[in-house]
């Protein structure tokens, strides 16, 4: 299995390089400002789906790597698009010109390890005009030992507030110069997976693999491959590797996806792959389902 997979690693390398020499020209451009490019134009069958007053809640079949361990459990992809107020980094209460339409990701995830649950959610707000980096993310992690926060505001540089119960982290709060944030590859992704950064560049790893690893938040380099349905970004010196499988046509939907490092530690560390694959999906205004009987809905996502 082991040499199975480093023949599977060594061709998508393979296939990784061949990308990265054909898009050898747009590799210096997403290292510390996003893409220089027109905005997003969103079509009538965008507006159709994305601003009909629902969110899209997808449910999936989790496979966790955690401990050195495989944990089942179930995550969701909540996208809902939003308007949202640049200065203090909220959803707006009323509409206005002057706020930014975001679309929303709410990302969650729930499984056990042992005795006791994890429960993971991170939260991205992307600009629909796809031009810019994403205005504001989140992620937070409870399980029984305490819980951990961190949150990225995109203002003129990337403000850092970061919270933990663990000693060496604690209360910290710093600012980094902008780069691509692999949480926002998520929703960019839904609005034009054409527009995904490939061949070598600058990335932010996802806040809650750098939590998991106890990781400095800063941007490493990476590797992107985007290819008939499958976006492949890999972290050299992380030795970790994200696949994500979407459908080609709109509204691009997240089928499944794989997350391939180190995990755990010490004698009990061992190369795992994180998996997620799709079960359900539904539009719904869920945040007006909040009755007893709406719990029906969560049997439809096979979230019970």
């Amino acid at each position: 299995m082991l040499m199975f997979f480093g023949i599977l690693a060594s061709c998508k390398d393979s296939t990784l390089q061949k990308d990265q020499a054909i898009n050898e020209k747009s590799v210096m451009e997403t290292s510390k400002t996003f893409p220089k490019k027109k905005s997003f134009n969103p079509s009538q069958e965008f507006k159709d789906y994305w601003y009909a007053g629902e969110a899209e809640i997808s449910s999936y079949k989790l496979e966790q790597a955690r401990y050195g361990e495989i944990r089942e459990g179930n995550a969701v992809l909540v996208f809902v698009t939003e308007d949202f107020l640049k200065d203090i980094q909220v959803k707006a209460d009323n509409y206005s010109k002057e706020n930014t339409p975001v679309l929303k990701l709410n990302y969650t995830k729930n499984f056990n390890t042992g005795i006791y649950p994890y429960s993971i959610m991170q939260s991205t707000f992307y600009p629909v005009s796809n031009n810019k980096h994403a205005l504001k993310v989140s992620c937070s992690i409870q399980e029984w030992c305490g819980h951990v926060y961190t949150q990225i505001n995109n203002r003129e540089q990337f403000e850092i507030t970061s919270h933990s119960y663990f000693e060496t982290e604690a209360d910290q709060n710093f600012e980094l110069d902008k780069s691509i944030l692999e949480n926002q590859l998520w929703t960019q992704l839904r609005l034009d997976p054409k527009s995904l950064p490939v061949g070598r560049f600058k990335a932010i790893p996802s806040l809650e693999f750098l939590r998991f690893k106890h990781l400095e938040l800063k941007a490493y380099n990476a590797k992107a491959l985007n290819n008939n349905g499958q976006y492949i970004i890999h972290y050299h010196e992380l030795d970790r590797r994200l696949t994500i499988n979407y459908n080609t046509s709109f509204p691009y939907e997240i089928t499944s996806w794989e997350e391939t490092y180190n995990d755990g530690f010490g004698k009990n560390a061992k190369t795992l792959t994180t998996k997620a694959t799709k079960l359900e999906t539904i539009k719904s205004p869920y945040w007006s389902k909040k009755t007893n009987a709406d719990e029906e809905l969560r049997k439809t996502l096979q979230l019970n």
